[in-house]
């Protein structure tokens, strides 16, 4: 099953629109991510396992390629974490493909399956 969702990448100022696709098929377990991904979005494959396990949900026991469209720009950073996990949760039927129609999300997580806090939020005294 395919899910979409859909994400941005920064470059210098200026958010480029990434489309976050999830496939999951038969074959040996494991996460495949292809678009040009840096080493921190190759690295979410752990922490989207984790979150996931720890939030109460059934990680995939099945193969899943993950591509980050269009595939000749590269992508960087943490935040695609957020959109990977949703996208495995909608194509293992996990959550309803209605809630991610149209949705456009960013974030990183962390092994509780949170969010962290951004540094600007984290740091500010109020």
């Amino acid at each position: 099953m395919l899910a979409r969702c859909l994400s941005a990448s920064l470059h210098g100022l200026e958010a480029k629109p990434v489309t976050v696709e999830v496939d999951l098929a038969p074959g040996l377990p494991g996460i495949q991510l292809v678009g040009l991904a840096d080493r921190a979005i190759q690295e979410s494959r752990e922490r989207v396992r984790s979150a996931l396990r720890n939030s109460g949900f059934r990680g995939p026991l099945v193969r899943v390629v993950i591509n980050l469209a269009p595939a000749d720009r590269r992508k960087e950073g943490p935040a695609f974490d957020l959109p990977i996990s949703l996208g495995l949760l909608v194509a293992s039927g996990q959550l309803d493909r209605p809630k991610l129609d149209g949705l456009w999300c960013a974030g990183e997580l962390i092994g509780t399956g949170r969010q962290p806090a951004p540094l600007s939020w984290r740091d500010c005294p109020c």
